[in-house]
C-alpha cells in the first residue's frame, strides 16, 4: 500500500531505491553534524543496513512527485535493545527538512512496528543534532537516557540522547 502526502508517496524501500537513498545519506554524512555514521556507505552496505540485512526490520522511502527519494526511515534490531524494542533511523533531504517528510514516514513506520508486535521504538540522536531532537520530540518520543560519548565510534566521541516511543500510546489514540 502506498500513502500519498501532498506531493509525496510513502512506500516500502526496494533494491531499486538504493542509489537514491545512498545519494541522500552520503550527502548528510559529508556535511556532518547530525548522523553518527562517519563513512559514506556503499550500495551493499545500504542494502544490508536498511533493506534486507539480518537486523533490518522495515524501511520506507518518501518519493517526490518527480520520482526523487527525499527521505527514508528504517527500523532495525541493531545494538543491544531491550526485548520488544526496535531502533529507528530517519534521513531527510536537506532541502526537505521541516516539510512533513519525517512525519509522513513515521506514520507508516509506527504502523509497521505495531503490526510486527514491537512494544517500543528507540531513537538515538547526537546531542548536537537539534533538528533531529526536535523532530523526535514533536512526533511523541520522550527522553529516557542521555549518554556521554560513544566508545565504538571509530575513535570519535559523540554525546547522544536516547528517546523512546511506546507503541501502546498508538493503541489508545
Amino acid at each position: 500500500m502506498n500513502t500519498s502526502t501532498d506531493s509525496l508517496t510513502i512506500r516500502p524501500a526496494v533494491d531499486a531505491d538504493i542509489e537514491g537513498m545512498r545519494t541522500l545519506l552520503n550527502e548528510i554524512i559529508r556535511v556532518g553534524g547530525t548522523t553518527a555514521i562517519t563513512n559514506e556507505l556503499s550500495p551493499n552496505e545500504m542494502r544490508e543496513w536498511f533493506i534486507s540485512g539480518e537486523v533490518a526490520v522495515s524501511c520506507f522511502v518518501a518519493v517526490d512527485f518527480d520520482g526523487a527519494i527525499v527521505g527514508f526511515q528504517s527500523l532495525s534490531t541493531y545494538g543491544s535493545l531491550p526485548a520488544g524494542w526496535v531502533d529507528i533511523a530517519t534521513f531527510a533531504s536537506r532541502s526537505r527538512q521541516k516539510s512533513g517528510v519525517g512525519s509522513a514516514l513515521f506514520d507508516r513506520t509506527r504502523e509497521a512496528a505495531a503490526k510486527l508486535g514491537f512494544a517500543a521504538i528507540n531513537a538515538t540522536i547526537r546531542v548536537v543534532n537539534e533538528g533531529g531532537l526536535a523532530y523526535y520530540r514533536r512526533i511523541g518520543f520522550t527522553t529516557y537516557l542521555v549518554e556521554d560519548g560513544d566508545p565504538k565510534a571509530q575513535g570519535r566521541v559523540f554525546n547522544r540522547v536516547h528517546k523512546r516511543f511506546d507503541l501502546a500510546q498508538t493503541d489508545s489514540a
